[in-house]
């Protein structure tokens, strides 16, 4: 069975926290709202949060597009 250990943890905490912080500022400079709230839940739950993200980013472009 493989362990998960400290060095892996901190690498992936890491990451995680890379893509939260990417995220925000993605999301600040594209004027989307909650940026926050965004990159909060990208850094509890990425696995689901991030292409939810993605799909409102692209939600909030169709709609400005069609304005």
């Amino acid at each position: 069975m493989a362990r998960f250990g400290s060095t892996q943890f901190i690498v992936a905490a890491l990451i995680d926290a890379v893509v939260a912080s990417a995220v925000s500022f993605h999301a600040q400079r594209n004027g989307i709202k909650h940026q926050l709230a965004w990159a909060s839940a990208v850094f509890l739950f990425l696995a689901i949060a991030l292409p939810l993200y993605w799909l409102h980013v692209r939600r909030v472009r169709r709609a400005r597009g069609a304005l």
